[in-house]
């Protein structure tokens, strides 16, 4: 499976960006996944996952009400919708794809990453 995010930029406090995660080897539909992100010398850390069917989804508390995670599984794609975006939202964001069960909130349970996206956001 190889995925790709985009969709990353430089923004403004309080503006929006929508990341993309397309996927090519492998359909996505069977499968949970996440995003995640990281900041300038800190440990990539959980954003939201999302079920196969999409019906559960799940976000780190800083991010409720902010965020949606989202995906078609005809096109084989997720997307994050990043709304009132803040300086502290500044990192790389990564998509992965999780095959097997597990926490959608460890990094360990996901099985395979994109190459990440870098998110900016100036005050």
């Amino acid at each position: 499976v190889q995925l790709q995010a985009s969709g990353g930029g430089l923004v403004q406090a309080g503006g929006s960006l929508r990341l993309s995660c397309s996927a090519s080897g492998r359909t996505l539909s069977r499968y949970a996944m996440g995003w995640f992100r990281q900041a300038p010398g800190k440990e990539r850390r959980f954003v939201a996952g999302i079920s196969w069917s999409g019906s559960s989804t799940y976000y780190v508390e800083s991010v409720k009400g902010r965020f949606t995670i989202s995906r078609d599984n005809a096109k084989n794609t997720v997307h994050l919708q990043m709304n009132s975006l803040k300086p502290e939202d500044t990192a790389a964001y990564y998509c992965a794809v999780k095959l097997y069960g597990g926490s959608y909130y460890s990094e360990g349970e996901y099985d395979y990453w994109g190459q990440g996206t870098q998110v900016t956001v100036s005050s």
